[in-house]
């Protein structure tokens, strides 16, 4: 029970206009402040039906609500000297008069009323007033930008676009997109080429307020930066190469419906805010945090318009496909993400081939002209197979595997075809292979994925950088996405 008011004893009171109980509990202050309770009542808005209260504090910049935790007004704090020593939220009459030692309170407004949501915890606020009145912990050093310049057009000039307009990432912003992910803003996520600089999840928040991201992406674009810090997927080779290659980022599991991705339609183009967005992250990360940029490091004799995004889902709509998160290892309904340095997109069109021998040898022929038709063994391939076309291997019972395997055995050319010099071409494998059976990929080098829209016989190959000249030197990554 608390104890009767002492003379040290005084009261913080925060109310709004808006709210039915707020107007109710008028009387109750005025009375409390006429029994000579020292009674202090915080405004969020209209001060004017606070009509006969007294020491009124203006608090519609919510600073001293968001300093007393407030999320329910009416709210009426006891304060002993410093100490905070009871609290009443909302109307309940029998706690009001324990809190201030008065008797018959509100006698005509009941027992209990409900309060109203205070106007600091509005959406969005909690990371404005943290951003303006509370430790942040942010550690970025802040640009101010005076008016009346952009704020995009100083991300411009500093450098900070891929070419693309970009999110000024405000304090506010970048709070909010922190509480997409459990990590400490702080936690280094890992040493981020070509300079090596420590990247915290603060400027992965930051890179992704850049892009455009929703909070409820930063799971994957962590998991995606984690992946590509792997050794052997040798983002520092990838960024610094002439090679037109970037990451590409395909994404398994739950998440990817949670977050609105898309596997189907145009999956490959544009249009789709989390496709698009978080291949853009990881872009930006590289550029704005590890340094690697265009005309400097990044040496790309053409580029792709993968450097600056390339993200897609799976489709999973089918639980005979074995994904491939699960091909790669991840457990079945893990949220996972693989990365996979690649190129552009080379449109593969066969609407005559209607069985899935003839399909096979149909696409790869056009597995065969990853890097060059004679480099064999050097760059790997992802295969996206487009709903109309897997369903011609699926009728026939074909999986994963078995058409991996046929696929792999379609590209395999006697040596004397792909020796440089045959053909009158000077590209091609050492003239030592010419009585050899060449594979075009390493065993694990052709990667196949489900997605696309239901109409057009159409698949894609995306080539792989040829930057891994031997199996063991760079390789697509998969992880694990943790929530």
């Amino acid at each position: 029970m608390t104890t009767a008011p002492g003379p040290g004893t005084r009261f913080e009171v925060v109310v709004k206009s808006d709210c039915p109980t707020c107007e109710a509990v008028v009387p109750v202050l005025a009375r409390m402040q006429a029994a000579g309770l020292d009674v202090v009542v915080h405004y969020q808005d209209d001060q004017a039906f606070l009509a006969g209260v007294e020491q009124l504090r203006d608090d519609r910049d919510l600073e001293r609500s968001f300093r007393l935790a407030i999320d329910t007004v009416p709210t009426v704090v006891r304060w002993e000297g410093t100490s905070e020593t009871g609290r009443v939220v909302g109307w309940v009459r029998a706690e009001w008069e324990s809190l201030t030692g008065l008797e018959e309170l509100g006698p005509d407004l009941g027992p209990w009323k409900p309060g109203c949501g205070s106007n600091s915890v509005a959406p969005g606020m909690s990371e404005i007033l943290m951003a303006r009145f509370g430790d942040s912990g942010l550690r970025s050093r802040a640009i101010d930008v005076a008016e009346p310049r952009d704020p995009v057009e100083v991300a411009f000039d500093r450098g900070w676009s891929d070419g693309l307009p970009v999110v000024p990432p405000t304090p506010e912003r970048i709070l909010r997109m922190l509480t997409g992910t459990r990590r400490e803003p702080q936690e280094v996520v890992g040493l981020m080429p070509p300079d090596l600089v420590p990247c915290t999840v603060e400027k992965v928040a930051i890179n992704a307020v850049l892009a455009g991201c929703k909070p409820e992406y930063m799971p994957v674009v962590l998991a995606a930066l984690e992946a590509a810090l792997e050794p052997n997927f040798t983002l520092h080779g990838l960024t610094c190469s002439t090679c037109f290659s970037s990451p590409v980022i395909v994404v398994n599991g739950p998440i990817a419906g949670r977050i609105g991705m898309n596997w189907g339609v145009n999956a490959l183009g544009q249009g789709n805010r989390a496709n698009a967005t978080i291949g853009r992250a990881v872009n930006l990360v590289v550029r704005n945090v590890g340094g690697g940029r265009p005309g400097g490091i990044d040496r790309a004799t053409l580029g792709s318009p993968g450097k600056f995004t390339f993200c897609f889902a799976e489709d999973e709509t089918d639980p005979d496909w074995e994904t491939l998160a699960t091909w790669r290892g991840i457990p079945p309904g893990r949220d996972a993400v693989t990365l996979f340095q690649g190129d552009g997109v080379l449109g593969v069109m066969d609407q005559g081939s209607r069985t899935p021998d003839a399909l096979v040898r149909s696409l790869a022929s056009a597995l065969i002209t990853v890097c060059h038709p004679k480099i064999c063994e050097w760059g790997n391939a992802i295969l996206v197979l487009s709903p109309e076309h897997y369903h011609i291997f699926k009728e026939a019972g074909w999986d994963r595997r078995r058409i991996t395997a046929a696929l792999h055995d379609a590209c395999t050319r006697p040596g004397a075809e792909v020796v440089r010099g045959a053909g009158g071409v000077g590209e091609g494998v050492a003239e030592s292979r010419r009585d050899e059976l060449v594979p075009k990929f390493h065993p694990d080098g052709l990667l196949l994925v489900r997605a696309g829209g239901q109409a057009g016989l159409y698949s894609a190959v995306l080539a792989g950088w040829p930057g891994g000249r031997a199996k063991e030197d760079s390789f697509p990554i998969t992880k694990e996405i943790i929530p």
